[in-house]
């Protein structure tokens, strides 16, 4: 039985409408909205599948508006979001037998309840019944940085027989508004536990509300809390975000708290090509690579060893 770890995301949203003009004829399907979408993941020998649609926020206030706390939600739009496995799972601990399940959420601010439905052909969730549940589980809304303008649901935390699914929709702090809002969001999920992640989302929150004492403090809480992988996930985020300085920042801090490990060696790589000290950063990146627990992990990597070896930054 493969473990399956479900993290939805709840906070404000600023999403924009996306329209276009059709000339239709009578035998043209006219195109949706909310578009539709399918992510797939093996996990060891299974599959797992979700099909849903991506709604966008258009103007309106989703979370506690058009999505009402505490009422069971399609987690999309149109059809009911359905997610398919091709054996036997476990979700969060609970098992979960194969099939294709309608799948609901009841959001609250600072829980979320995530519903299996034995029934998979529903419209919305207005005609989900309790009594087909095959399961539910409670889980933890944490914030999000990144820019989401549409709903969208992502495979992270990959391992050999585990992923968490992760449902995303945008946060206010990428478009710099509602961040009054954006931080109390953020506070509510320390409240619950505290993780790097809504501790390092609310160090971004507080410099862009032009506190830095506060960001540094809260930033300096977040280090305590990080990993190596979140810490150079972070970096990476930052490098996304044209924010080369405060990427190499993260990227040093990892390769002081961890050189050993692959995350380490990488962080020293992306140090040292950013240098130009090509031969030192392949060095450390084959390093990496024999750190690197995956093949999967070893193949990605090699993309950067081939980078390297014909002298391209690995940071651009």
């Amino acid at each position: 039985m493969k473990t399956l770890t479900l993290k939805p995301f709840a906070l404000c949203l600023v999403i924009f409408g996306l329209c276009g003009t059709v000339s239709a004829q009578s035998d043209l399907k006219m195109p949706d909205v909310s578009q539709a979408a399918e992510v797939k993941q093996r996990i060891a020998l299974t599959d797992i599948t979700v099909n849903y649609h991506r709604p966008l926020v258009n103007g309106r206030k989703i979370w506690g508006g058009v999505v009402p706390y505490g009422k069971v939600w399609r987690a999309g739009a149109n059809e009911n979001t359905t997610i398919e496995f091709s054996d036997p799972v476990s979700v969060e601990g609970k098992p979960l037998d194969k099939g294709t399940y309608g799948l609901h959420m009841i959001p609250n601010p600072d829980s979320w309840t995530i519903i299996f439905s034995k029934t998979n052909t529903g419209w919305g969730s207005y005609s989900y019944d309790q009594k087909d549940d095959a399961l539910r589980v409670n889980v933890k809304p944490r914030p999000l940085a990144e820019q989401k303008e549409a709903l969208e649901f992502e495979f992270e935390d990959l391992k050999p027989d585990s992923t968490a699914v992760t449902l995303k929709w945008e946060f206010c702090l990428t478009k710099k508004t509602n961040l009054d809002e954006a931080l109390r969001w953020a506070d509510l999920s320390i409240q619950n536990e505290e993780r790097f992640e809504n501790l390092s989302t609310k160090a971004d929150i507080l410099k862009a509300l032009n506190r830095p004492d506060d960001a540094k403090k809260t930033w300096d809480q977040a280090l305590q809390k990080a990993t190596a992988p979140q810490l150079y996930t972070y970096a990476r985020q930052q490098q996304n975000q044209k924010k080369g300085t405060e990427a190499m920042e993260i990227f040093k801090e990892v390769a002081k708290r961890f050189p050993q490990g692959v995350f380490g060696y990488l962080a020293q790589a992306r140090i040292k090509s950013a240098a130009g000290d090509f031969p030192g950063a392949l060095k450390d990146a084959k390093q990496a690579q024999d750190a690197a627990p995956s093949d999967a992990q070893k193949q990605a990597i090699q993309g950067l060893i081939d980078r390297l070896q014909a002298k391209q930054d690995i940071n651009k």
